[in-house]
This record gives C-alpha cells, sequence and structure tokens, in this order.
C-alpha cells in the first residue's frame, strides 16, 4: 500500500496477509472466511458484475491519470494486416496489397509521438487496440520516437498476447467490450482508422456515431485508404437515402499518407487555439 496513506486504520493489503498466514482450520479453510475483495469466487459471481465493470473502467483510469495522460491519438486497423517485408505470406492478394498502411501507421506514430515528446509525453500519446497488424505498427512507431504508448488489449478465445511494443506500464486487459471502448474515446484527441475488418468496423461507426448525436466532440477523424473505404461503404448511399444527412460526410476526412494525417492535425489544433 502507498506509504503517504493519511488514514488512521489498519490498510487492506496489511490485513489481506495478515488473514492468509492465520492458522488452517476447518472455518478457516471455508469460503465465507475470506476477505471479500480477496476472494477471486466471490468476484467472479454473476451479481458481481457491476462492481467488475467498476473496476475495470477505474483501473487504466488511475494508472494513466498517475502518469500523467491528458490526450491520446487512437489508431484502429486491421489485426492481419501484415509488414510489408512478410506480405508474401499475406491471405490474400488485397491483404498484400494493405500492407502499405503498417508503414502508414508506423511512421504516422512516430511523428505523432514525437509531438507528444515536445509536449512532455502528456499529449497525443498513441493508442491501439495492442495486438497485431496495425496496432503493432502504431505501437511500434511510437518506441521509434522514443515515446510511451498504450495498448488496451481484449481476452479474446484464441490465446494472444500484446504486441512487443506497448509500453508495459500502459499495456491493460480487458473482459468487457464496452469499458475497452470508453477507455479508447475518453481522452482521444483524434481517431485515425486504417483498413480492417469487422472489429475495426465495430470502432469507426461506434465513434462516428458518438459524435453525429453529439454525444463526443468533434476531432480530426481520419480514414486511411480512400480506396478501400469507398469499395466497401458506399457512404454516398446512405445520405441519399437519407439514413444519414449530407452533412455527417464531413465528420471525417480520407487520408492516404502519415504527412497528410500529420498535417490536418495541425491544421485542426491550430484553428481551435484561434477560436
Amino acid at each position: 500500500m502507498s506509504e503517504d496513506r493519511t488514514s488512521q486504520f489498519r490498510d487492506a493489503g496489511t490485513d489481506r496477509s495478515t488473514a492468509e498466514a492465520v492458522p488452517d482450520t476447518p472455518q478457516t479453510r471455508a469460503p465465507a472466511y475470506r476477505l471479500a475483495f480477496n476472494d477471486t469466487d466471490f468476484m467472479l459471481r454473476d451479481e458481481l458484475r457491476p462492481v467488475r465493470l467498476q473496476l475495470e473502467l477505474l483501473k487504466p483510469e488511475m494508472i494513466l491519470n498517475e502518469r500523467g495522460i491528458r490526450s491520446t491519438v487512437v489508431l484502429f486497423g486491421g489485426a492481419r494486416i501484415p509488414e510489408p517485408k512478410e506480405k508474401a505470406g499475406a491471405r490474400t492478394e488485397t491483404l498484400a496489397e494493405l500492407s502499405k498502411y503498417y508503414d502508414e501507421a508506423r511512421e504516422f506514430a512516430r511523428l505523432m509521438t514525437e509531438k507528444s515528446l515536445a509536449a512532455y509525453g502528456r499529449d497525443y500519446v498513441i493508442a491501439t487496440g495492442g495486438g497485431p497488424g496495425v496496432m503493432e505498427a502504431g505501437n511500434r512507431g511510437a518506441a521509434d520516437a522514443g515515446g510511451a504508448s498504450i495498448g488496451l488489449n481484449i481476452v479474446l478465445p484464441h490465446e494472444q498476447a500484446p504486441n512487443e511494443y506497448v509500453t508495459p506500464g500502459m499495456c491493460f486487459n480487458f473482459h468487457y467490450f464496452a469499458i475497452r471502448k470508453m477507455h479508447f474515446l475518453m481522452r482521444a484527441r483524434a481517431v485515425c482508422v486504417f483498413p480492417g475488418g469487422f472489429g475495426t468496423l465495430d470502432e469507426m461507426f461506434e465513434a462516428l456515431t458518438l459524435i453525429q448525436t453529439d454525444r463526443m466532440k468533434r476531432m480530426p477523424f481520419l480514414l486511411f485508404g480512400e480506396a478501400f473505404w469507398r469499395r466497401i461503404i458506399n457512404w454516398e448511399a446512405l445520405a441519399d437515402a437519407g439514413t444519414i444527412s449530407d452533412e455527417d460526410l464531413d465528420l471525417f476526412q480520407f487520408v492516404e499518407t502519415a504527412a497528410d494525417a500529420v498535417r490536418i492535425i495541425d491544421e485542426w489544433d491550430a484553428a481551435r487555439i484561434e477560436d
């Protein structure tokens, strides 16, 4: 426990250690005797779901606050997009062609991290899902610049581990998709979406919906790879059908390069300062 506690009561950590050292008796072995906060079986009960949701929201929030992280630049993108030197092993020709966005994500993250370091590493911190593909490229680019980056991993049925470039002290693991999504956007100063699959589409449309409905502030919302996005989504058809407004098409911009994305973010920030 923290040495600067002001409470005069015994702290939870001390009592946990004391309770683990009590004599072994039928009473002390019974699950009912375990301290509630130190009882995993109790914490995993269905009735404790609200508590687990709160803890999953609170833990990363506390850690990021302690590190002084004020704002992030979020990268969404496909886990299956390979590094260019590995594109020969891509499952499809299209995936091989999309490998160029690995390098663009890496370069973009490097440039934004240099900008972050100029702000003492508290703003413009790269945040990804912590996995492979575009996510790895984002964390790797931050490491190239000598900066820290965030990885918001999630437990999946198939075995996985965070990519090696996430800053260990800012690498989080989630059970609840909903809480993970909140952490992606709570500090977001810009959202950059690279080609991807269902997960990328899910994150992209959720964030766009929050901005469209004024539940979240407008910010640079950049889609890398116009040809890809126009091929898989007929944006204008949504407006023509009236299911979105014409002005909703202005909520995002297409970009092709890391330099373009950085320029747009810089111009957005400059305009905000002038206002």
